[in-house]
């Protein structure tokens, strides 16, 4: 009798996970792709929670893509480990694999910040924290990889998946990738990225057509003057003095040389001088700084203003500088026709209350090289959870996402993937 009940049993299941299989075989691709990132969403947030205890800063991402290989080669998905060092690409050929091809990408790199939370998966790497969201860019396009492959047989064309390192570090993962060939045999149509975007609450997403993101680049500025007793500053050429001038005249290149129209950010973040004490006068001042725009002609014509004016002005006080200026990463462009055809498509996916449209942004992504060569759309995921306290911005020490976006991520990338002419 035991033996019949259990018989009766494993009949019954079995039964059940066939209706299930034939169900899904018959579901349209949009549905298709929402049950498999439902039922990937755990192993999703594991390979997140991996990667966030696990981070490696920009360029030094070796362990790292060994990981994002294994869990490649875990699908059996082919992919090539090793471009730009650590960088990873995966290929999913679909029906008619030369019909077009589609990048994704996502970047892995963290930054030189010391964890503040108290969580399981906090970073057991002193001094480093995936604070910027990359550990979950990754998570997502590996489930999303992992669907797309899943569903091959369901869609035409070839996905490209680009898992790059160093984003938050000049030059830029992609401007290597790109040199070594990532965007060519073929070049794709387009090329998708994602970033988490915590004031959006988590199964949201947000995007902007046209100009997005801003320039980024580098100020290094060398003040030099004669150093002595703070007592005697007659005998000497204050560099400290020369400095405190040269930023509040920098200022002006924002507020009376550039067009409203045109926004613009010049900020100095570090001063260190060498040598100085309360009553001694350095010889030297070091100050490091960032200017950004949206528009290329002015970023150019914003570097010889500054540039000029910083020497003019130590040379009027007696002193000289050196004003060494490290070019970044380009305005980032969001092709219109791309773009507002990936809204749409993330409105059918996720429905229009989920989507919204974004404010520029004078922060910098080196995605922006990608948007230089071919169509490419930057939008934000939603990972905030007021009630649970994730809200802290990125770049800071409490960074942490709500993980249940990790479905939404990973789903939205396959479906944009798919995509529809």
């Amino acid at each position: 009798m035991v033996g019949i009940f259990e018989n009766l049993i494993t009949f019954v299941g079995i039964f059940f996970i066939s209706i299930l299989q034939y169900s899904f075989i018959y579901l349209p691709v949009k549905e298709k792709i929402q049950e498999l990132a439902h039922r990937y969403q755990n192993d999703v947030i594991h390979i997140r929670r991996h990667l966030h205890a696990h981070p490696e800063l920009s360029f030094e991402e070796v362990q790292t893509g060994h990981y994002i290989a294994a869990q490649l080669a875990t699908y059996g998905i082919p992919h090539t480990h090793g471009i730009a060092q650590n960088g990873v690409v995966a290929t999913i050929q679909g029906k008619n694999p030369k019909k077009k091809t589609i990048a994704l990408r996502a970047d892995f790199d963290a930054l030189p910040i010391q964890e503040a939370n108290q969580v399981p998966y906090k970073s057991l790497n002193n001094g480093i924290m995936h604070a910027c969201g990359h550990d979950a860019h990754t998570a997502s396009l590996l489930g999303a990889a992992r669907i797309l492959y899943t569903l091959r047989d369901h869609f035409e064309g070839t996905i490209r998946c680009i898992f790059q390192p160093g984003e938050e570090k000049l030059p830029g993962g992609a401007s290597l990738m790109i040199k070594e060939g990532v965007l060519e045999q073929p070049r794709p149509a387009a090329i998708f990225g994602q970033h988490v975007y915590p004031p959006l609450r988590a199964g949201m997403a947000g995007f902007r057509a046209g100009i997005y993101m801003a320039s980024c680049d580098e100020l290094y500025v060398t003040v030099k003057g004669r150093g002595g007793h703070g007592a005697a500053p007659q005998e000497c050429v204050d560099s400290i003095l020369i400095t405190a001038h040269l930023i509040t005249a920098l200022q002006q290149i924002v507020s009376r040389f550039c067009d409203p129209a045109m926004p613009s950010v010049l900020t100095f973040g570090k001063i260190n001088s060498t040598g100085g004490a309360t009553n001694i006068i350095p010889n030297e001042v070091k100050v490091a700084g960032t200017f950004r725009t949206m528009n290329e002609k002015w970023r150019t014509d914003a570097h010889k203003k500054m540039k000029k004016m910083a020497e003019g002005l130590a040379k009027s006080m007696s002193g000289a500088c050196e004003f060494q200026i490290v070019k970044g990463y380009p305005v980032l462009y969001n092709n219109e026709v791309l773009t507002r055809r990936a809204q749409k498509a993330a409105v059918e996916y996720l429905g229009k209350d989920k989507v919204v449209d974004l404010p520029l942004r004078m922060t910098a992504e080196d995605f922006a090289w990608y948007s230089q060569v071919i169509p490419a759309c930057f939008y934000r995921l939603g990972t905030g959870n007021p009630e649970r306290g994730i809200t802290a911005a990125l770049h800071t020490d409490t960074f942490d996402i709500e993980e249940t976006a990790l479905e939404t991520g990973m789903g939205l990338m396959a479906w944009l993937a798919v995509g529809r002419e």
